[in-house]
């Protein structure tokens, strides 16, 4: 951004709810003014929802333990980790964990569904697999190697809902368009409650930095106006960057760890740090299900 006029036109645009153009999302992604920037988006955000910022208790179970402990009991999803050999394996899991309780139930990948799918049709496969419980998968990347829109066309057909947009390992010069293709893409289907911007897979030989990720988070929520909710994953990112995350535009915090324990002491507790953590930066916590309802 090259002057304050220039910004300061763009925030009249946001602040009236026009939508930034292509164009404009390109030249901010490339402009090293972080700060303003965050202003961009930080006002898009609380015009979309105020100070309220959401978090999610997660709990993990392995695919060949199914088995909830005490510690899963404040979670409002389950995710299930491991890649299982046959269909069969993969509903057993999902049933098992959904008998436990009405949490949401993540698991698997696109690849897992497509190897269950040899000799069937993936449609059935999905259905199968909703008709058991499963709410989403673990990640659905639009970086991936298949069509994120041929995905989101298989999961909706199949009826899953609120769907959650995720980012392997794209590096930041790259993912304003990738942003771009997921509002398009939502215009379209109208059924992504979320982003997730930052990669899942981060590199040791080309780490992502601060600066490279508070700015992408930004530039999500700029990109996107039309998908209500952007992630920082808490477990991945830490609650560090999480917190100043909120202020460049996030407005939910995914993957807070569920148990009650704190052997650091009890502001380290998990539930205690991520409330302290949103009211230090200046919003209202407001813990959600897997559905992205309140609770209480």
């Amino acid at each position: 951004m090259s002057t304050s006029i220039s910004r300061d036109a763009l925030m009249e645009r946001v602040s009236a709810g026009e939508r930034l153009s292509a164009d404009d999302i390109r030249h901010l992604a490339a402009t090293p003014d972080i700060l303003s920037i965050g202003m961009l988006a930080d006002l898009l955000r609380r015009r979309m929802h105020d100070t309220r910022t959401t978090f999610l208790r997660i709990a993990e179970c392995a695919l060949d333990a199914p088995a909830l402990d005490p510690a899963h009991v404040k979670a409002q999803e389950i995710s299930i980790n491991g890649s299982p050999a046959q269909l069969a394996d993969a509903l057993r899991a999902v049933e098992v964990v959904k008998s436990k309780g009405n949490r949401t139930v993540s698991a698997f990948t696109w690849s897992d569904v497509e190897r269950f799918a040899s000799g069937a049709s993936i449609a059935t496969v999905l259905k199968q697999l909703r008709g058991a419980g499963l709410d989403s998968l673990s990640i659905l990347p639009l970086d991936g190697p298949v069509d994120p829109a041929m995905i989101v066309n298989e999961l909706t057909s199949a009826g899953f809902t609120q769907l959650r947009l995720t980012v392997d390992k794209a590096p930041a010069d790259t993912r304003a368009d990738l942003l771009l293709r997921a509002a398009a893409l939502q215009d379209r289907v109208g059924c992504i409650q979320a982003i997730s911007p930052l990669p899942m897979t981060v590199s040791t030989f080309r780490p992502t930095t601060g600066y490279d990720d508070v700015k992408m988070v930004a530039i999500a929520r700029l990109a996107a106006p039309n998908i209500p909710t952007v992630q920082v994953d808490w477990r991945r990112y830490g609650p560090k960057l999480a917190q100043v995350a909120l202020t460049f535009g996030a407005d939910d915090i995914d993957g807070v760890s569920a148990s009650d324990e704190a052997p650091e002491g009890r502001r380290r507790a998990p539930l205690e740090e991520i409330t302290r953590n949103i009211l230090a930066a200046g919003f209202e916590p407001v813990e959600r299900t897997g559905r992205f309802t309140a609770i209480g």
